[in-house]
């Protein structure tokens, strides 16, 4: 039998891109889609156990303050649910342990790296060994990309996908590893999901503005060994409809948009009981 799939979208002081992350997730096929405010679920009116699938949108998570989402990452794991007392980051971590779905875009995915779910090597969560930080151009960057998605990865939102050309707004997009030997697990395990590439969708690229941050390895987004937590700079959920395209008046393009593919692989994933 199917699952009902039940998706949070969590929001705070800063967050923009609730909206559409919420709207993709419906447009996916999603049956039950709830936007969340943090204060939400510190005060105990909402639980992150009742939902399968959780999304972290893009924005500027309590004013970026301490660089980009780690004023928000400090607040979750440090925070107290009112009346139990559970830590917030708790709730966090029975979501992983229980195989359920974290996908972060933009500064979602800055918290998921800053709070250390993302990368999780070997399943330590919430063990930070990565960072998003200052794009080498100085400034922030609104324009379109190319992705070349990873074959080999084990991640379940890119599974079908070959490249796909999508939005970034953001100033700290750059992603670094801790060191070498992170980043050489990255490669090792196929985590690294998507780069930024040449418009062919052929090469990872450091030409700017290609990449338009100038991540190391052209790292766009990640994913931990499950495949089921990812994030990524680009904004898939910008783009689930032909009109969103830059050049739709121009060009022939299917009416679905190419970020929509992300939501449809989670929410298939959930629905037929693969996990």
């Amino acid at each position: 039998m199917a699952r009902i799939v039940k998706t949070i979208v969590v929001t705070g002081k800063g967050t923009n891109c609730e909206m559409e992350m919420a709207h993709a997730c419906r447009l996916a096929g999603a049956d039950v889609v709830d936007i969340v405010n943090l204060s939400e679920l510190l005060y105990g009116e909402k639980r992150l156990d009742d939902y399968h699938f959780l999304n972290l949108p893009g924005g500027f998570l309590d004013g970026n303050d301490l660089g980009s989402a780690k004023a928000g990452a400090h607040r979750i794991m440090h925070a107290r649910v009112a009346g139990t007392g559970e830590p917030l980051y708790e709730q966090f971590s029975r979501f992983i342990r229980d195989g359920k779905l974290i996908f972060g875009v933009c500064n979602g995915f800055q918290l998921m790296v800053k709070l250390g779910i993302l990368p999780g090597l070997k399943g330590e969560y919430f063990k930070q060994t990565a960072t998003l930080t200052f794009n080498d151009s100085g400034r922030f960057e609104d324009r379109w990309v190319y992705l070349k998605i990873n074959d080999q990865t084990p991640c379940i939102y890119t599974r079908g996908l070959r490249g796909v050309y999508l939005p970034v707004r953001h100033g700290e997009g750059k992603f670094i590893a801790r060191n070498a030997t992170v980043l050489r697990q990255l490669h090792r395990k196929n985590l690294v999901a998507v780069q930024y590439c040449k418009p062919d969708y052929s090469e990872p690229t450091m030409e700017y503005p290609l990449n338009p941050n100038g991540a190391c390895d052209a790292i766009a987004g990640i994913c931990d060994e499950t495949g089921r937590l990812f994030g990524l700079m680009p904004h898939p959920e910008a783009y689930t409809h032909h009109t969103n395209h830059p050049r739709w008046t121009r060009e022939d393009l299917p009416e679905e948009g190419m970020g929509l593919a992300f939501f449809r692989n989670a929410v298939h994933f959930i629905r037929n009981g693969d996990f």
